[in-house]
């Protein structure tokens, strides 16, 4: 019987170090030769499989395939791509399974957050549905931090380490000029429904009057009236005020501040735009002067900034993906356990697809101070550990070296092209 091969992807916004997970993957089946065959990865996630364009990753030397380590980004490409009950689209999973065949493909491991991680739990069912078993592992990935039964997810330590070094830094930039310019700075950070990045802005001080003095969850609903009373207080009383905002604010009755009108490839309600949105109400209602920012897409591929924690941890789940898939597990996910914050002690374990899939996992209401607008120390005692340590890339010319793969397509075996 021919040694099967394994298909990797990467799915749904990328991270800092998803490559790292993916550097995990690759060097570990690479040193189990005689049970997997080639790493496949596919080009833009779970499209990849669809439209048959893997690419073969042993074409790849061991030193890129290391260097993949510090190379923010998809290295292999992503999508948003939610694959329907296998009772609404069944063609997409025949070609699936068309595709796993025809490349005597055994393994499947997903790199991605809640709705990869349903894609992952689907694809494990189809083996026996379609008559062609394949191993199912997802690997846990998400700047979120929102997975359920991880202690912490994969590329949040890396966002966590930014945010906090951001509105540090941004904080003594206007801490310096509030006498006679900027009053007011909101930083806009991500997290749809849970506060986890926001809250990280928090680390940057800890004593009365350090900034940020505001910090906006999804899980508090926002009050207006007690808003702004905040921010003119923190005017007055220090000189400026520093808000860190998750772009997932919203009012009590679920709209959120900053609805685009639209929605994205899984489902969900489009956001951008809390930033202007809360600096329009500071000038409306108190007329300072103000700036506002958004961290966006550079938070989560701020690579020269990652978490030492974060980087050696996206590392472990896919290294672990691949010797739970060679030890015959099915349906789960590596996961990350916390023994002790200080020092902090994490080991690997696991938790059904079935599980994780879908689900999200909010900060706790102890997290978050009573008045709604900062995080206790017991948010900080979780946050630490894991912005804490270094990991920077090496520099050529000034600027960091990133992996470049060759990302060579296998040869296509099947006559048709997958319509979408």
């Amino acid at each position: 019987m021919a040694i099967k091969n394994a298909f990797y992807a990467q799915s749904g916004g990328v991270t800092a170090v998803i490559n790292a997970s993916a550097c995990g993957v690759i060097q570990t089946a690479r040193k189990h030769p005689d049970k997997i065959g080639k790493v496949f990865a596919g080009r833009n996630g779970i499209l990849g499989a669809l439209n048959e364009e893997l690419i073969d990753t042993s074409l790849e030397s061991d030193e890129a395939i290391q260097e993949l380590i510090h190379t923010p980004g998809g290295a292999f490409g992503s999508c948003r791509h939610k694959l329907k009950n296998i009772s609404e689209n069944r063609r997409e999973y025949e070609r699936l399974i068309e595709v796993f065949r025809a490349h005597n493909i055994g393994y499947f491991f997903y790199n991605g957050g809640g709705d990869s991680q349903d894609t992952a739990f689907k694809v494990s069912q189809i083996g026996d549905t379609l008559g062609y078993p394949i191993t199912c592992i997802g690997v846990p990935k998400t700047v979120d931090n929102d997975l359920p039964f991880t202690d912490c997810c994969p590329g949040f330590g890396s966002v966590a380490k930014y945010i906090a070094t951001s509105t540090l830094e941004a904080s003594l930039d206007i801490k310096s000029m509030c006498e006679t310019s900027t009053k007011v700075f909101i930083l806009e950070v991500m997290g749809r429904h849970a506060g986890w990045i926001a809250a990280a802005g928090g680390l940057a001080g800890q004593g009365e009057g350090e900034p940020p003095h505001i910090i906006l969850f999804p899980e508090i609903p926002f009050n207006r009236e007690a808003f702004l009373e905040r921010v003119d207080f923190c005017v007055k009383e220090y000189g400026y005020c520093v808000v860190v905002a998750s772009e997932g604010s919203q009012y009590e009755d679920g709209r959120f501040l900053a609805d685009a009108g639209a929605k994205d490839a899984f489902g969900h309600t489009q956001l951008g735009g809390v930033a202007p949105a809360l600096a329009n109400m500071v000038r409306q209602a108190l007329g300072h002067k103000y700036h506002w920012a958004v961290a966006d897409y550079l938070q989560r591929s701020a690579r020269h900034i990652a978490s030492a924690t974060d980087v050696e941890q996206a590392y472990a789940v896919g290294k672990a993906a691949v010797e739970m898939a060679l030890q015959g597990k099915q349906a789960i996910m590596p996961t990350i356990v916390r023994e002790q914050s200080d020092p902090y002690v994490w080991k690997i374990g696991e938790a059904p697809l079935s599980d994780v899939a879908n689900q999200e996992k909010k900060m706790p209401i102890h997290y978050i101070t009573d008045d709604g607008f900062g995080i206790t120390q017991d948010c900080r005692d979780y946050l630490q550990p894991l912005i804490t340590g270094e990991s920077f890339p090496p520099f050529d010319n000034g600027l960091p070296r990133v992996a470049k793969l060759k990302n060579t397509l296998a040869e296509k075996k099947l006559k048709t092209d997958f319509q979408f």
